[in-house]
């Protein structure tokens, strides 16, 4: 048992680098083409057919591009297909879903204070709602709706923030979140491989068989290339998500979502019209910042919007971490919810050693740790993953009660 956890553990340390490395291919490639795309000049002087073009230095050298709306008179020697990218970094992101959160279902993808279901009810659930989210965008895309692109936006951000909402409804925060961006991710990727990349090929084959190929599967592609550019950022910062529990862990998880879409846009929006050469709209910036603060906001479960009582009254006022009369509270919580994996020799079956290495045996690593028991399992749900111990609304309560009176204490 101890080998295969060790070696399960490599696994997924293996599938979240190849991840990672793939990511990083296909959004800098996406970059770079997207602000290729918007900053192509139009001279008199270009071939026929050609758009327009640019000129660019980079490596001590100089680069000089021109790209063609539909496609060349005549098919060149050699092509460069941009595809791998995308196709490795949707396997390498299904691997790591299966390795960690199929795996580990009971730990990681089930909160039966969510909703109790089997692993197999949640795995199902969970590789159904990915292809659900690519048959819905097609058929938008593809409906009289997806003439206009802007409404279509507008409706697919919608259908969105409805996914973020019911992901919250069925699996953890932390699950939602990683649903979100694979759910957001899978449509990224099937835009190339089902339609981007088949409608390349058509052109290609028109242009050897001597035919003109037929503009609208350039303009169709260059849609999908359009979604895409918009849905990046959310995708990466719901992937990074997992690190952060005050973005998924808290009650309003699916408005911080929802944001973090608007976000994206706002972010995208300056970069594509700076390499437009449009200006440098600095509100995008405002507006992005004003977002995210209300994003902090909500991350702490306003008790305007939530009628939670003053943790001050839930339990007593403590002076320090450790040694306070009714610490010993506090100590026995910690003990019941947290030490079964955060121990010199873990219980749970499976974990080997405490994660992270953060052990609670004493009252000196309890007091060493008190910021991240308020953050992870008191100001929001992380801890324990899926609550596997069954920690009650009214011991977070006393944990944050524990720090924040603490903290004031040492203010004194």
């Amino acid at each position: 048992m101890y080998e295969y956890a060790i070696a399960w553990e490599w696994l997924a340390f293996a599938a979240r680098w190849f991840h990672v490395i793939t990511a990083i291919a296909w959004i800098g490639s996406s970059f770079y083409f997207i602000a290729l795309d918007l900053g192509l000049v139009k001279r008199p002087h270009l071939p026929p057919g050609a758009y327009g073009e640019e000129w660019q230095v980079h490596g001590g050298g100089f680069y000089h591009i021109q790209k063609y709306l539909v496609a060349p008179a005549q098919m060149p020697e050699h092509l460069t297909w941009f595809k791998y990218e995308s196709y490795f970094t949707w396997i390498s992101g299904f691997l790591m879903l299966c390795i960690v959160y199929y795996g580990g279902a009971d730990l990681f993808l089930i909160d039966r204070h969510v909703l109790d279901i089997s692993p197999p009810v949640a795995i199902a659930i969970s590789l159904a709602s990915l292809a659900f989210g690519w048959l819905v965008y097609d058929l938008l895309c593809k409906s009289p709706l997806g003439r206009n692109t802007w409404g279509l936006m507008a409706v697919l951000y919608v259908v969105l923030v409805m996914m973020a909402w019911g992901y919250t409804q069925l699996f953890t925060g932390r699950a939602a979140f990683l649903h979100l961006g694979a759910f957001t991710a899978t449509i990224m990727s099937a835009n190339v491989f089902m339609i981007i990349i088949p409608n390349q090929k058509i052109v290609v084959a028109d242009l050897i068989a001597g035919r003109t190929p037929d503009p609208k599967y350039g303009q169709v592609a260059k849609q999908r290339s359009l979604h895409n550019n918009y849905l990046t950022l959310p995708v990466i910062f719901f992937m990074l998500s997992n690190h952060y529990p005050l973005s998924f862990g808290t009650q309003f998880n699916w408005v911080i979502a929802a944001l973090v879409f608007l976000m994206g846009v706002t972010i995208r929006h300056w970069f594509n019209t700076t390499h437009a050469r449009k200006g440098r709209p600095t509100w995008t910036w405002i507006v992005t910042a004003i977002l995210f603060i209300l994003i902090m906001w909500l991350s702490t479960v306003p008790k305007l919007l939530t009628g939670e009582t003053d943790a001050a009254a839930v339990a007593p006022a403590f002076q320090q971490f450790a040694g306070d009369p009714h610490y010993p509270a506090v100590k026995q919580l910690v003990a019941t919810r947290c030490s079964m994996c955060h121990a010199a020799e873990p219980a749970y079956e499976g974990i080997v050693r405490a994660p992270n290495g953060v052990e609670f045996e004493n009252d000196a690593d309890i007091a060493a740790h008190a910021r991240e028991i308020y953050i992870q399992a008191g100001r929001s749900h992380a801890m324990p993953p899926g609550n596997i111990t069954d920690m009650t609304p009214d011991e977070r309560k006393l944990l944050v009660a524990w720090f924040e009176s603490a903290v004031e204490g040492k203010k004194q």
